[in-house]
């Protein structure tokens, strides 16, 4: 992948998953305060360049309507009820606001549950209520019929609590069991995050939902049949907008295009989720999180997705680049640290420029975490970059005690053809 995979068809090596994200702080039984709701508004800035027709392929371009949410402005008097929702047979437990579905408070505390559409249309996230109310909302005849609803099922992106709830539902715990998807998307925006760093955020159909794992990569797929594979680098409760980090590589198939000709609304196909690199929640062993470059992609998304689920597990992020400019996001890591003390950030560069003024860890990133890790045998390590930087950390926290099961990588090269 590129930054999990960039321009390179892209080597992902097997690791455990756990998925991440940002977390809002609820208290059971509490009248919490719901956020304001925003329509969406489509701004036309232009018909598709010729880039989003050639990687869009045989697709047509759908309507605008199909890429941007209605959205309803839903504003509150007061503070609604909250409710306790306990997932079985797990026993897992989380809150849910009286006006938002079950499969929003769920994905937005860090519970994976099958979901497809989010739109009360396709019925993957059927299941079945044991005890307790809720309203059905806008759960369409066909997916949720009347026998259904009177026999306790409900579709869990449309329902919502009216009393604490027992519920059915089997949980992912792995991406085996997400289906793969070919999916539309729309540009909605491009960020220059460095010199040749973009990130690229696509919208999806309003009646199309991505589930993925926190560190799983989709495939950009060329008109030619060619593909560009990329790590997501949101986590999976912030799925409005896909987020891909995009690096230049000069005369590349795809990045130059991303560089130069591509734009907002433009059309892109994709294929996902993709890829065995994602947290392992069964797991209380501290975390070591290393990114080299764009690899810091999925490893943002495991790290957003680890505080969307309160994980109070140790984590140490270190994040190796060439020089200060290289880091693109170093607020977000370095705020991480400063809001969360179970987290600890380092950064390392390997040749800092002159006027970096550059006071911080030098060298080779992996041999960071050697130097403050003497023994690795308890911990559990989570590396992304290149296929180099992967091979060397493998075999130096090895010797360092590092038990192999617990080494999960995704390593990326990047080609210009």
């Amino acid at each position: 992948m590129q930054h999990a995979v960039g321009e390179a068809g892209q080597t992902r090596q097997t690791g455990t998953v756990i998925e991440i994200g940002q977390h809002r702080q609820r208290t059971g039984g509490t009248p919490l305060a719901s956020p304001t709701r925003i329509a969406q508004q489509g701004v036309d800035v232009g018909a598709p360049s010729k880039l989003g027709e050639d990687a869009a392929g045989d697709v047509p371009a759908a309507d605008d309507q199909d890429f941007l949410h209605a959205g309803i402005v839903a504003e509150h008097e007061g503070e609604p009820m909250s409710y306790q929702v306990t997932v079985q047979p797990s026993g897992r437990q989380f809150v849910a606001e009286a006006d938002e579905t079950i499969l929003d408070a769920a994905l937005r505390q860090g519970l994976t549950m099958p979901y497809g559409c989010k739109d009360g249309a396709c019925g993957a996230c059927k299941g079945h209520v044991q005890s307790g109310s809720v309203d059905h909302g806008k759960a369409q005849a066909h997916a949720l019929k009347d026998e259904e609803k009177a026999a306790g099922m409900a579709l869990y992106c449309c329902a919502k609590p009216q009393s604490d709830l027992v519920i059915e539902c089997k949980q992912i715990t792995s991406g085996t069991q997400i289906p793969v998807k070919t999916l539309p998307s729309r540009i909605e925006k491009l960020e220059r995050l460095a010199p040749d760093v973009i990130e690229l955020h696509l919208r999806l159909p309003a009646s199309e939902r991505l589930q993925f794992l926190a560190g799983q990569y989709i495939d950009i797929l060329l008109k030619d049949g060619r593909k560009r594979s990329f790590s997501l680098a949101n986590a999976p409760h912030d799925d409005a907008l896909l987020q891909l980090h995009i690096r230049h590589v000069p005369g590349g198939l795809f990045t130059e295009q991303v560089f130069s000709t591509l734009k907002v609304r433009d059309i892109l196909r994709f294929n996902g989720p993709h890829g065995s690199f994602y947290l392992r929640e069964d797991s209380a062993k501290p975390m070591i999180l290393l990114a080299g470059g764009t690899g810091f992609a999925p490893i943002k998304a495991i790290v957003e997705h680890a505080m969307a689920e309160n994980c109070q597990r140790p984590m140490v992020i270190y994040w190796g680049a060439k020089a200060r400019v290289d880091l693109y996001q170093n607020a977000l890591p370095e705020a991480w640290a400063a809001q969360h003390a179970h987290i600890r950030y380092v950064p390392v560069l390997s040749e800092p420029a002159a006027d970096d003024a550059w006071t911080g860890r030098t060298g080779l990133v992996h041999q960071a975490v050697l130097a403050d890790f003497a023994d690795l045998s308890g911990h559990q390590v989570y590396a992304c970059g290149s296929p180099a930087m992967i091979d060397a950390a493998k075999r130096d926290f090895m010797a360092q005690g590092l038990p192999e099961e617990e080494f999960f990588a995704d390593a990326f090269s990047f080609a210009s053809n």
